[in-house]
């Protein structure tokens, strides 16, 4: 019995987060379509994109709401499918970020040679730490925390969304980062509080999500990112758009 009452509340945990999660995703990009900033009007590869990665929230809150419930036979089953959704995010992700730069359209607070970066590496973590959950599938203490991690990866654009640009303006990639790291930050003071330890999972996701940070302010800013950034736009509207520059945003800036 208090087997039981234990898994129930670690269960109820995951669950909470990833309602969390999944409000944050759908309640950043239907601002978006409110403001009049998405619109349907947009490309196929736009809509092909929009329906893995929203599709993905979907599938991530049904998968921990199963894995709460005890229902792990259709969790397993579900597994596999996730696995290869993950994968078609990876491809689909990556050509997305080199079609915006291409197009000359990455967001004025990123850099394009970093954001042609970044993007990637982001989904190749959540791919990463995705892979690493199911290879401790049978394990409840790492699976869960894994999962939970890989999904905090590709958190950026729902948060680059919902954080006021005006007010962090060039710092929001830190911004962005930040709020990712939220989740695992709220796993480790929660396993520390409950636990009286913090499970080594935490900190692998953790450890990553910083790493990949580093990445982006480091390599991103590179005369590495710039080239090939500038490989990747040649002969496209981007190639107008330097790698290494900001735009300017697309609101007046008050003088300083």
């Amino acid at each position: 019995m208090s087997r039981r009452s234990f898994f129930v509340a670690e269960t109820r945990f995951y669950a909470i987060m990833a309602i969390v999660m999944a409000l944050v995703n759908v309640g950043a990009f239907s601002l978006f379509a409110a403001m009049g900033i998405s619109s349907f009007r947009a490309p196929l590869w736009v809509h092909v994109h929009a329906i893995l990665f929203m599709g993905w929230v979907f599938l991530f809150l049904v998968q921990t709401s199963l894995g709460a419930t005890g229902s792990l036979a259709l969790h397993r089953r579900l597994g596999w499918i996730a696995v290869g959704w993950a994968m078609a995010m990876v491809v689909v992700g990556s050509l997305t970020t080199v079609w915006t730069a291409q197009k000359g359209t990455v967001p004025f607070f990123f850099l394009p040679a970093q954001f042609l970066l970044m993007n990637p590496l982001s989904v190749l973590l959540f791919a990463a730490l995705l892979i690493g959950g199911v290879i401790r599938r049978r394990d409840r203490d790492w699976h869960p925390r894994l999962v939970l991690c890989a999904m905090a990866a590709i958190m950026g654009p729902a948060f680059g969304r919902l954080l006021p640009a005006p007010l962090f303006m060039y710092t929001m990639v830190t911004a962005v980062f930040v709020a990712m790291i939220a989740f695992p930050i709220v796993g480790i003071v929660r396993d520390k509080r409950r636990h009286g330890r913090v499970h080594p999972a935490w900190w692998v996701g953790f450890g990553a999500l910083v790493f990949l940070h580093l990445v982006t302010e480091t390599l991103g800013r590179s005369r590495i990112a710039l080239a090939l950034y500038d490989r990747v736009v040649a002969g496209t509207p981007g190639a107008q758009v330097p790698g290494l520059a900001y735009q300017h945003p697309p609101f007046p800036v008050l003088p300083r």
